[in-house]
């Protein structure tokens, strides 16, 4: 059974920061900036905090997992903004 998860993170190197944004492209949908939806099993889930696990400095950066519960019978993805409007991001993130 897949579980949805909002990952989120805050990471303090820019070669750090872009392994980091490849890595989860590989795992769920990007939505903004350094946060993305993921639909993920136990397994995938293990997987994705290995993968972050061995990129990350664990004293300066963090990754945060909020379980946003089952994914199967949740309805299509409903997001509300205050301020700029939500919009899907498509493009590639480039960090220079």
């Amino acid at each position: 059974m897949r579980t949805s998860y909002l990952i989120c993170y805050d990471i303090c190197d820019d070669k750090r920061l872009r392994k980091v944004f490849q890595t989860m492209r590989g795992f769920g949908d990007h939505l903004q900036f350094s946060i993305f939806e993921c639909q993920l099993t136990v397994t995938d889930l293990a997987r994705c905090r290995a993968a972050l696990a061995s990129i990350i400095h664990h004293t300066e950066d963090q990754v945060l997992f909020v379980n946003l519960g089952p994914a199967a019978g949740r309805g299509d993805r409903v997001i509300a903004a205050l301020g700029k409007p939500y919009t899907a991001v498509d493009a590639p993130c480039i960090i220079v």
